[in-house]
């Protein structure tokens, strides 16, 4: 018995040659990292990383306020009372970097379930490895890091005027009649620790925007959808879920932004109007954040939709009235004779019409988001509970997840 050789597998059906997107690797940070072997091109790791550069962003500041114990106005409970410091040097930039790890894996799936599936046949290989091309060019780009680095330096200026500006002594600066002056503390956080947050926000920023590019341009190829795909998304649902990937980047934003309510707080009463309008709008930020990328698809998925159901409905009639032929002989309305000597082969389309109609075009739903939305705002709950009633603030929680 002879043994019949399987039929050659396209390249674009194999996950193994999928060309890897790792969101966290390459550019001049992640290569100066490598130099310095805090990562390698196989591992990130993360423990380590986090340790040091926590060590350097927070464990730094607090080190340099025990001089002042021994002084009249000592800076370190100040310094630890402070929700700015844990909030963005701590948690923040640990969430950073712990959320490179998560992001990298997480996109890498998507990525590889286009072709696994396949979505993008073999035919348009050549369109998505030119797409893959210019994001990988974009998370390299020398320019798009230093603009991060500028961004860095503009907050810290920002940082720096803020601190000069304070009412009375703090653990950042100190007041001698109408005078500021920073401290070693105050300086280590404007030339070190508050640029190292920006630069890692707004460089986690600008990877996500070169992924969403990314899947923008592969919305924009023929893909393999079909309208009755159990996942109810033409076969896309599965994308819909790579914003929960972020959601410890989220957690570290929105920790750095709820320590600004939470100051703001100790400085003057919060309503629970107020805490509601801030959390409902960083929602709707986030939420819209993610929806950019995911969008591109409603556009196919809605095509898809529109045509199949028009087929269906054009090969249901000719079934149906051929069905109403043969069983009182002839079509009640305009019948035809040409039509009549037409062999139609009888099939039920009712249940394929009933899940295409039933297929959504968004890919964006509360259940999948729910996750990052948690993320984004259980640290402004945390936030506004250490002066408004806790009930009072997780029923806002609770209603703002729920909408």
């Amino acid at each position: 018995m002879t043994k019949t050789k399987p039929a050659p597998v396209s390249k674009f059906d194999q996950p193994a040659d999928l060309p890897e997107f790792l969101a966290s690797h390459g550019g001049p940070f992640f290569e100066l990292q490598r130099r310095l072997k805090l990562v390698h091109e196989s591992n990130l790791y993360t423990r380590r990383r986090i340790i040091l550069f926590v060590a350097v962003a927070w464990a730094v500041p607090l080190l340099l306020t025990l001089p002042t114990l021994a002084s009249e106005t000592p800076t370190l409970k100040a310094y630890l009372t402070d929700p700015g410091p844990w909030a963005r040097f701590f948690v923040g930039i640990a969430a950073f970097l712990a959320a490179e790890q998560a992001v990298e894996a997480g996109l890498r799936r998507k990525l590889g379930q286009f072709l696994r599936a396949p979505l993008i046949p073999p035919t348009l290989q050549g369109a998505a490895l030119g797409a893959l091309d210019t994001a990988l060019k974009r998370r390299d780009s020398v320019l798009a890091e230093l603009v991060c680095v500028a961004l860095a330096v503009v907050c810290a200026v920002l940082a720096f005027t803020t601190f000069k500006q304070l009412p009375s002594t703090s653990w950042a600066a100190t007041v001698a009649g109408e005078a500021h002056y920073l401290t070693l503390a105050g300086w280590w956080c404007v030339l070190i620790s508050i640029p190292l947050f920006i630069f890692l926000l707004v460089r986690g920023i600008w990877r996500h925007l070169v992924w969403a590019e990314l899947l923008r341009s592969i919305a924009h190829l023929d893909l393999r959808l079909v309208s009755t795909h159990p996942d109810g998304k033409g076969g896309l649902a599965f994308l819909a879920e790579y914003p929960n990937a972020y959601v410890l980047f989220v957690f570290g934003i929105s920790c750095g932004m709820a320590a600004a309510v939470a100051k703001h707080q100790m400085q003057a009463d919060l309503s629970a109007t107020t805490l509601t309008t801030i959390m409902a709008v960083w929602l709707l930020v986030v939420l819209a954040f993610f929806a950019y990328p995911l969008s591109a698809f409603s556009k196919p998925l809605t095509q898809l939709k529109d045509k199949t159901l028009l087929t269906l409905s054009a090969r249901a009639t000719t079934q149906q009235r051929a069905a109403e032929r043969k069983s009182i002989g002839a079509n009640v309305v305009a019948p035809d004779a040409n039509e009549a000597e037409q062999a139609i082969e009888p099939v039920d389309l009712t249940k394929q019409y009933e899940q295409t109609r039933k297929m959504s075009s968004m890919l964006v739903n509360r259940n999948t988001l729910l996750p990052v939305a948690a993320a984004a705002l259980l640290p402004f709950a945390i936030a506004g509970a250490t002066k408004l009633p806790y009930k009072e603030v997780f029923s806002v929680l609770k209603k703002l997840l729920l909408i």
